[in-house]
């Protein structure tokens, strides 16, 4: 049977750790912790369980943080989980099931589903959300976005899906969205002007509204009720956002 390294980055991640490393034991060979120097009690809770290996490091970045953590896996492949995340029982069984199976040619996509404000999202356009998260060692490694960072393989992969879902707890609160959609929008902008994008201002007045006539109506985030509502309005404030900020920024030479 192969062996799997968890890898998890973390951050002052108390509130979903324990969560996150508990779903995992059952089904992998070791659990590798990246932490940013936590100041809440993420270091202690990680360092109670004997299948954590801890690390603590600088903060390089998504991409770079979870490749250091990557180098550091000892077995052949690699399931990657942010903090927030955990296996469902059924996920859980079912990589057990194929553990035996696992190819160095082969990576697998895990459905997440997310849970907003105490509530499970069926539509919004987030879910389905697969995600590459199980994958050979060898030959992989995140790419150098700055947001929204995905594995990369230097030789052919075939790519199958799992069924199982990933729970993902993404924000307990609107406060909670609101903070992180300024970090996000700022990285958006660099995004942005990296890429050497034009017409800004009208970016920033005309994709928001399609972004949220595509959540609310296209993407059924009227079934999710007032909480697709207020996903709708986060996405559509969002894109407005980084474009503003990208525009201000080539205008004023200011910082997203």
């Amino acid at each position: 049977m192969s062996k799997i390294s968890a890898v998890i980055i973390t951050k002052n991640e108390e509130l979903n750790i324990e969560r996150c490393i508990q779903s995992l034991i059952r089904v992998v060979d070791e659990i590798i912790i990246v932490d940013s120097y936590s100041t809440d009690n993420t270091p202690k809770i990680c360092q109670k369980y004997p299948q954590v290996r801890f690390f603590q490091t600088d903060w390089k970045g998504f991409s770079e943080t979870k490749n250091y953590g990557n180098q550091l896996a000892s077995f052949e492949f690699i399931l990657s989980l942010d903090a927030d995340e955990e296996l469902s029982t059924m996920l859980q069984d079912e990589i057990l099931n194929i553990k035996n199976q696992l190819k160095e040619n082969e990576a697998y996509y895990i459905n997440r589903i997310t849970n907003y404000c105490g509530k499970w999202i069926y539509h919004s356009g987030w879910l389905p959300d697969y995600q590459l998260r199980l994958f050979p060692k060898k030959d992989s490694h995140w790419n150098k976005a700055q947001v929204h960072e995905h594995i990369e393989f230097t030789n052919e992969m075939t790519i199958k899906k799992l069924s199982g879902l990933l729970n993902h707890y993404s924000y307990y609160t609107i406060n909670e969205h609101i903070d992180r959609m300024k970090s996000y929008t700022s990285l958006g902008a660099e995004k942005v002007l990296a890429k050497n994008e034009n017409f800004l201002l009208i970016k920033a007045t005309v994709n928001p509204f399609l972004r949220f006539f595509k959540s609310y109506f296209l993407k059924l985030g009227i079934l999710d009720g007032a909480y697709g509502f207020a996903i709708s309005i986060m996405a559509s404030f969002t894109v407005f956002l980084k474009y503003f900020k990208a525009w201000q920024s080539r205008k004023y030479n200011k910082t997203p």
